[in-house]
């Protein structure tokens, strides 16, 4: 009945092993199965280990000899039953659970072959075993039985009293170890982990150490019970606090109290009773390889993996996908900004028209396309897990995003103008005048496309390899003007006309600073940032 956790016990040289074993595998809902040559738990993994454990012990199952009579596991009860029928007509019913509430209803323990009275030495003993485990990060359950009359009354209280104490096992469910830097991420991106749970509140608190939460102090659910409102914000506000032994309303409470707060709560669990706080967090997430059916159909995700890690990582993948979304739309954004301003201040200003709609069409539908695509997959920023949690409404396009736009869009647009009207200025043919506003636009929206490879740091910070869909589009967008200055068939499609070097070095002149001073300016702002 002591805790040795490098024991190595024969189950034939001790038959209270034997019956402990059996009874673990009698009250017991798990299969372990044998599909393409591999096992397979089905069910709880703690109950599949008691399963594997009489397995190996060279016990078997046997159905046919179970009645249709079990008293279910809740957070109430903290045990189960489950009755046995045997071929002389006599039953036997099995118990499993919390070893505190185990204890409280045995008043005979299994010594070996023999049965005899539970004594305070006995008591003793069995608490201080499962107290060390706990102290371990074991999860507990202890086992008893009792010999029923054939014909006597199944009464639930009756039956799970007066039971024989069989013993208790401890179950280790290691973190994986991913996790320890999981949870390091997570609170370095502003996530906050709060950990409740069925377990008691030694095991728990051994295995979130364990996984670098500095948690202090244990929170029992009746302790979450009386608290009011006050008190649970002062409790969750030194974010060092476990709630252990939590029924499902306790969790139910957590969730609403943190969503009133205002906070984002996403819950996982696995269990019938986690399902009502799943259905009520902003976002349930199932365990698919240990959640029951209603856990999973009460969630929004289920995690293929039962892995808490892949939920951050997620989370650090949506932090990407929506800095793409950002980068795509403020980039096409300025860009139809460029044209706008050209576009409309050339009307006012009464001059020639500046593009030609093929030209519109030629930018949108393939060269700004195909480079807004390419920022779409732009890896995974660096600090992207250091900064703190956007807000619920924050809008994909806030003021400094907007300030961007308008102070790029408007530069372009004006820099097209002057180029366009400075060659009109000097007696050039308006057709030249209109393919170096037309190609002029089109550099400076080419280089515009490096500003919004990062929209907080510098790209040197970045790598200007790191993402080769950018540079493969940006060349092939610069071949494809070139075809469109100087191909016999473009000039007829697009109607524009070769250039000269002296036409690239102004335009260039006027491209160039579209990248060069928002990228002093993030450079800036990173130095400030550091100090």
């Amino acid at each position: 009945m002591g805790y040795e956790p490098k024991g190595n016990f024969e189950a034939d040289n001790r038959p209270d092993l034997k019956v402990l074993l059996y009874a673990g595998m009698v009250c017991n809902h798990a299969l372990v199965t044998m599909a393409d040559h591999q096992w397979a738990a089905l069910g709880d993994p703690t109950e599949a280990a008691l399963l594997v454990a009489a397995r190996k012990a060279g016990m078997e199952r046997d159905e046919e000899r179970y009645s249709d009579t079990e008293f279910s596991f809740n957070s109430v009860r903290k045990r189960m039953t489950l009755i046995e029928r045997r071929p002389d007509n006599t039953a036997v019913a099995y118990m499993k659970g919390a070893p505190e509430v185990i204890l409280q209803r045995c008043s005979r323990i299994l010594d070996g072959r023999e049965e005899r009275e539970l004594n305070d030495k006995d008591r003793n003993r069995f608490t201080h075993a499962y107290q060390e485990m706990a102290d371990h990060g074991l999860r507990r359950l202890a086992l008893s039985h009792r010999t029923l009359p054939a014909d006597g009354p199944l009464d639930e209280d009756e039956v799970e009293s007066h039971q024989t104490l069989l013993g208790v096992v401890g179950i280790i469910d290691p973190a994986r170890a991913e996790v320890p830097n999981a949870i390091k991420l997570a609170r370095g991106a502003g996530i906050e982990v709060i950990v409740a749970t069925g377990d008691a509140g030694a095991t728990a608190l051994a295995v979130v150490r364990d996984i670098g939460l500095p948690v202090e102090r244990v929170v029992t659910g009746r302790e979450l019970e009386a608290m009011d409102d006050d008190e649970l914000r002062d409790c969750l506000a030194r974010r060092d606090v476990l709630f252990a032994w939590a029924a499902p309303e306790d969790k139910m409470r957590l969730v609403d109290f943190l969503e009133a707060e205002g906070h984002v709560v996403g819950m996982t669990g696995d269990g019938v009773n986690d399902a009502p706080a799943l259905k009520r967090a902003a976002i349930g997430i199932a365990m698919d390889r240990r959640g029951t059916d209603v856990a999973k159909a009460a969630s929004d995700l289920i995690l293929t993996d039962d892995n808490f890690a892949s939920i951050i990582g997620a989370v650090e993948e949506g932090q990407r996908q929506y800095d793409n979304i950002q980068k795509f739309v403020r980039y096409l954004i300025s860009s139809n900004t460029a044209e706008v301003v050209a576009i409309l201040t050339n009307i006012v200003l009464g001059g020639p028209l500046i593009l030609l709609p093929v030209h519109i069409l030629w930018m949108n539908l393939i060269t700004d396309g195909l480079t807004a695509v390419a920022l779409g997959v732009e890896p995974t920023e660096k600090d992207v897990m250091q900064r703190a949690p956007r807000g619920v409404n924050k809008p994909v396009l806030d003021r400094l995003g907007f300030a961007m736009i308008l102070t790029l869009g408007t530069y372009m647009g004006l820099a097209t103008l002057w180029l366009f009207h400075h060659y009109l200025a000097i007696g050039a043919d308006v057709h030249v005048a209109r393919t170096v506003a037309f190609t002029g636009l089109i550099l400076a929206e080419k280089m515009n496309v490096f500003n919004f490879r990062s929209l907080r740091s510098p790209l040197a910070s970045i790598g200007f390899f790191s993402n080769p869909w950018v540079l493969t589009a940006w060349v092939f967008n610069l071949g494809l003007q070139l075809l469109a200055v100087y191909n016999p068939f473009m000039h007829k499609m697009l109607h524009t006309t070769a250039l000269g070097w002296a036409d690239w070095g102004l335009m260039a002149l006027f491209a160039v600073p579209v990248f060069l001073i928002p990228e002093m300016f993030k450079w800036l702002r990173r130095r400030r940032s550091e100090r």
